[in-house]
């Protein structure tokens, strides 16, 4: 058995808690929160990360704190020997996180196993589409549309002071809801070379960050993705993702594969699309399955259930030597895109992410309040 540590009582911290109860090659001893009144069911909680490790034999510390913590804690978990998975974002300081990678590639040789939970790369719809777009199914990928349409009320907002903070919450819509949306376009696409954003804070107070940002995004390809991500989109919509190349598209909507077509797919060699709502030569149920075609709306257990898949890779990882299948590498482009994203809407300015992640722009900061 694995025995793993979570450090974070918080909504979060109780999802990992659920996905790993759920698999059979973990076990959680022990619970770290700061605050007394926070604690896991059936868990001794310990007020910091050295006290559960000198009280308990722990093999994997999971870190659910919120994000601009992140990092600290991790180093002391790297420091300890463990094995450290990190809830998303890796960081909110794309220089802190940089410096990480370089430790984090040291333990890495050492035989320790550091990840960076991106649980949507493991959906089985996402995993389809970045097989056919990596594997030339879709020919040339020629473009992107990424949005993430939530809502969030202000006592959302109001009920953690950290909550909407640049500090520790690094962002708002985009860092905290779209990072993962951010993340799969890089996962498909490939590296983000420049872009051009606005962010606003529309529909809320007393917070820092933005609830509505769009971009658009050049990849190193040559595709070009628009994204947008809003806390502001009552009373809530849907994550969604449309990529698109010479040979094939298709549309993942809340986690399912609502659409897929490969033009020299066996299934279906007519030309498809969704025309006027009708959706023709679609081959999302032969890629994936009736179970992972749209089926209803998405509830709390497929939350759990993302993660229990990426707690697969981890269990794999840790037990094996393997690499894990998201790295602090990926983890660090991704937040690196998601800061681009930011610099651009502050300055009104394209911006490259390789400038981002040679620490240019580390001290600007977005004002959603400017008009």
């Amino acid at each position: 058995m694995i025995r793993v540590a979570i450090i974070g009582c918080g909504v979060i911290g109780r999802i990992h808690a659920r996905a790993i109860a759920e698999h059979p090659e973990f076990e959680v001893v022990a619970a770290v929160d700061a605050v007394p009144a926070n604690s896991l069911p059936g868990l001794e909680t310990y007020p910091t990360l050295p006290d559960a490790l000198r009280a308990r034999e722990i093999d994997l510390v999971v870190i659910c704190t919120p994000s601009g913590t992140h990092l600290d804690l991790a180093r002391q978990a790297v420091a300890a020997g463990k094995h450290v998975v990190i809830e998303k974002p890796l960081d909110v300081d794309v220089a802190r996180a940089a410096e990480f990678a370089g430790l984090a590639a040291q333990a890495a040789g050492a035989g320790q196993m550091i990840t960076v939970i991106s649980q949507h790369r493991f959906d089985p719809a996402s995993a389809a589409v970045a097989r056919a777009v990596h594997g030339g199914r879709f020919g040339k990928p020629t473009s992107a549309v990424a949005s993430v349409a939530w809502w969030r009320d202000q006592d959302y907002y109001d009920s953690g002071d950290w909550r909407g903070t640049w500090q520790l919450d690094g962002g708002g819509a985009l860092m905290n809801q779209g990072v993962h949306t951010a993340d799969l376009l890089c996962w498909f696409l490939g590296r983000p070379v420049e872009v051009q954003a606005s962010a606003r804070l529309l529909a809320h107070e007393r917070v820092e960050v933005e609830d509505t940002v769009a971009a658009t995004v050049v990849f190193e390809s040559g595709a070009i993705a628009v994204l947008l991500a809003t806390t502001a989109a009552y009373p809530g919509l849907t994550a969604r993702i449309q990529v698109h190349g010479t040979e094939g598209s298709a549309i993942i909507d809340n986690d399912r594969l609502e659409y897929f077509h490969a033009k020299h797919s066996a299934e279906d060699h007519r030309p498809g699309g969704v025309t006027g709502g009708a959706v023709t030569g679609n081959q999302a149920e032969a890629e994936v399955g009736l179970a992972h075609t749209p089926a209803g709306p998405r509830g709390d257990d497929d939350f759990v259930l993302g993660h229990r898949r990426q707690y697969d890779d981890v269990a794999h990882a840790v037990s094996t030597g393997a690499r894990p299948g998201v790295t602090i590498g990926d983890a660090l482009l991704s937040l690196a895109f998601v800061r681009a994203v930011y610099v651009s809407a502050a300055l009104g300015e394209r911006i490259l992410v390789a400038d981002v992640l040679e620490g240019k722009y580390r001290d600007v900061r977005l004002d959603v309040r400017a008009e």
